[in-house]
């Protein structure tokens, strides 16, 4: 047995070597040959022996041969193949008889695996979709030779590019094939029927109708056709099933399915969807600015990590508490519960080969490891309650224990409060101004907050009514229409009294361009002069910058500046497209002269 050579630091940043440590390196082995995520590692005794093991559903190395294996500390005991890769794994209890025996779930593909004393016992097969009209009917006409394949191929193309539902299995398999294998393709299949299959993504335990941890569970599993089913954990027929908008990856689950329950099912279109007993459709939805890599019940707190390098806390209604920013990207996220002292926490695996222990958004323990860690679980383990399991992206193991005397403390290892607390505060004597300033907020607090609302209220009138006028009269230097999409802005070169002005027009549209357009000069004609007020403009190319020139002449010797209106017009057209308006600064030749 190897021991790892990680090592782990308080949260207030100090290293600390083994002795101080709050993990026992017990277990590594780079060479394991392990590769999973979190998802499809689970702890459970699930010989009846008081032994817990390590149930894995390897992916196999590069995806390929993946295998169900059983690990009784660190030695594979079992190992055995799957038909397709492993989606989750769960151990769960079916029933009150004695000896309580948890079962083994595993999911791959579209069905559900269940083992007792790790040997098949049942297996659940999602049912089977019904296909498209469309397709079946192409098949038919395969079927009696009346199309040939190349007609086929090239009306299922146009079936999977316009329907919603996606084609089965065999017609996607005949999409791929060269044109020289079609015909054996049809000819050995058109006599089967098209059969369209979902597959699972996701699974999680529910409790039937007892909060104990030894009660009896129902599985949840998440599809491929957005769908959430919940198995009877005896006869495994659907008890319920929901409908989501978009395919479910990541589920949390609290309650019993008889009494009362909440699900949260975050789901590719990067939003996360709440659910109630006897709800067919989400209750509430939480937007998220990125996609999640995970999602952690803590207590009643959603944790939720995002690829864009964070952790978010939110309430089950959606209500944002708190967010914490990462130094690297979140390959993997778990539940630390340590039930000797009520503790729970959220594990996060980062790309830098941190492992990251969280309560709320207080930073409690920091592990690194040799490798960047792919999964993580925590939990009994042998006969150590207090377990982590840890598998890297090169395939290899680690094996942590947590000392019986390990103290997760926020901010550090120091107990009570912080130094900073026993500081007094300077504070300043109360004035007779400031006492009577809160007498007069406590007598008429509720007259200085209706004031405080008109002000505000008539505030955002005059601001909108300002906009609404800038639109209708163009004062605007971007073009409001999506017709002309246009922008303006000037420049103005020079110390005077001639000025150089700059007009660069840009036509902001990404394929159209724009044609027939004309630049009007409103001036002050007893200040200034310029020999091109009006002009026309060339044909506008999309995303290029126009420069557009012209001269302004100072005529007042006396220093005096205005404002020059410049107006892009349609031809044909009185209401300008948009406007601007140039401060001319003040002529500094002839105030030198």
């Amino acid at each position: 047995m190897a021991a790892a050579s990680s090592s782990d630091y308080d949260g207030c940043g100090a290293e600390s070597n083994e002795a101080s440590s709050k993990w026992l390196d017990a277990h590594y082995d780079p060479m394991a040959n392990i590769h999973t995520f979190s998802a499809c590692l689970a702890l459970a005794d699930v010989h009846g022996d008081g032994e817990y093991k390590l149930v894995v559903g390897d992916l196999g190395p590069g995806g390929q041969q993946p295998r169900l294996k059983v690990l009784k500390g660190p030695l594979v005991m079992t190992e055995s193949p799957l038909p397709a890769l492993p989606a989750a794994a769960a151990t769960f209890l079916m029933e009150q008889h004695e000896p309580r025996t948890p079962a083994l779930a595993l999911a791959s593909g579209p069905c559900v695996y269940v083992y007792k004393n790790l040997r098949p016992y049942f297996k659940f097969s999602l049912p089977q979709l019904p296909p498209n009209p469309l397709e079946q009917d192409l098949w038919n006409q395969a079927k009696e030779d009346r199309i040939d394949p190349l007609t086929l191929k090239e009306m299922l193309e146009s079936i999977r590019e316009t329907a919603e539902e996606p084609l089965s299995v065999q017609s996607l398999r005949f999409l791929q094939l060269e044109l020289s294998e079609m015909e054996a393709f049809v000819n050995q299949h058109k006599s089967n029927s098209i059969k369209r299959q979902t597959v699972i993504t996701t699974m999680t335990t529910l409790k039937k109708n007892l909060a104990d941890e030894d009660a009896v569970s129902c599985l949840v599993l998440g599809t491929e056709n957005k769908e959430l089913l919940v198995l009877d954990p005896e006869a495994f027929t659907i008890l319920a099933k929901m409908s989501l908008p978009s395919v479910p990856v990541f589920l949390e689950v609290s309650g019993q399915f008889d009494v009362e329950f909440r699900l949260a099912a975050a789901c590719r279109n990067g939003n996360i969807y709440i659910l109630r007993r006897d709800s067919k459709h989400p209750k509430y939805c939480i937007e998220l600015s990125a996609q999640p890599v995970g999602l952690i019940r803590v207590h009643k707190v959603l944790v939720v990590g995002s690829t864009q390098d964070s952790l978010h806390g939110f309430t089950h209604k959606g209500k944002k508490l708190w967010t914490v920013q990462m130094p690297a990207a979140i390959l993997t996220m778990n539940l630390l519960e340590q039930h000797s002292r009520g503790l729970q926490a959220v594990m996060a695996g980062l790309a830098n080969g941190e492992v990251r222990i969280y309560r709320d958004k207080a930073l409690l323990n920091v592990i690194h490891t040799p490798d960047a860690v792919t999964s993580l679980c925590f939990g009994r383990y042998g006969r150590e309650d207090n377990t982590l399991i840890m598998t890297t992206r090169g395939g290899g193991l680690i094996i942590k224990i947590l000392k019986r005397t390990a103290l997760f403390v926020e901010g550090g290892s120091e107990v009570g409060p912080p130094p900073a607390q026993a500081m007094k505060l300077n504070v300043p004597r109360k004035t007779r101004l400031y006492v009577d300033q809160t007498l007069r907020e406590r007598e008429a607090g509720t007259a200085m907050h209706r004031a405080f609302q008109t002000d505000l209220y008539l505030l955002r009138l005059r601001a909108a009514r300002a906009y609404l006028q800038a639109l209708e009269s163009s004062l605007s230097p971007v073009s409001a229409t999506a017709r002309e999409p246009l922008k303006l802005h000037a420049v103005v070169q020079g110390l005077g009294p001639t000025f150089k002005l700059t007009l660069h027009l840009q036509n902001t549209s990404t394929a159209r361009p724009v044609l027939g357009l004309l630049v009007c000069c409103l001036y002050n004609e007893a200040l200034y002069s310029l020999p091109r007020a009006f002009f026309k403009v060339p044909l506008l190319v999309p995303g290029l910058n126009y420069p557009l020139e012209t001269f302004v002449e100072s005529l007042s010797n006396k220093g005096i500046s205005d404002i020059i209106k410049v107006l892009v017009l349609r031809e044909g057209q009185s209401a300008p497209l948009l406007s601007a308006h140039v401060n001319m600064p003040g002529s500094e030749g002839l105030a030198a002269a």
